[in-house]
């Protein structure tokens, strides 16, 4: 299972402590410094069933900056896949990519079902 986090994010901090205390095995991967690619952001979100929107970070300063609220809705799903590419920190934290399932944002009634079954 892969695990990509923003070590600053309090969010993602409390994710890894809640994966921790349910002993799950992870690879953590650092979202600026890996950011996730065009191809892996595809197949996640083709896995995933999520609307795309759900894969911005859309209460990030960079998300607002940009003022992607009002361009989303012009970009067709390729645009949107190739600008989430080009910045770690334009991507919802923390996201786990299991074996059959993506899990975007920390809830943990949803983590505890697809993760802990």
């Amino acid at each position: 299972m892969l695990v990509l986090v923003y070590r600053k994010c309090s969010t993602c901090q409390k994710a890894l402590k809640w994966l921790e205390s349910h002993q799950v095995e992870f690879e953590e991967r650092p979202i600026v410094e890996e950011h996730p690619t065009y191809e892996e952001l595809k197949k996640w979100y083709e896995k995933s069933g999520l609307p795309l929107k759900k894969f911005f970070n859309t209460s990030g300063m960079l998300y607002k900056e940009m003022k992607l609220k009002d361009k989303l809705a012009e970009m067709d799903e390729e645009e949107q896949l190739k600008l989430l590419a080009t910045n770690g920190m334009l991507v919802k934290r923390p996201m786990v990519i299991g074996e059959d399932f993506v899990l975007v944002g920390f809830k943990e009634k949803e983590w505890a079902e697809k993760i802990l079954g």
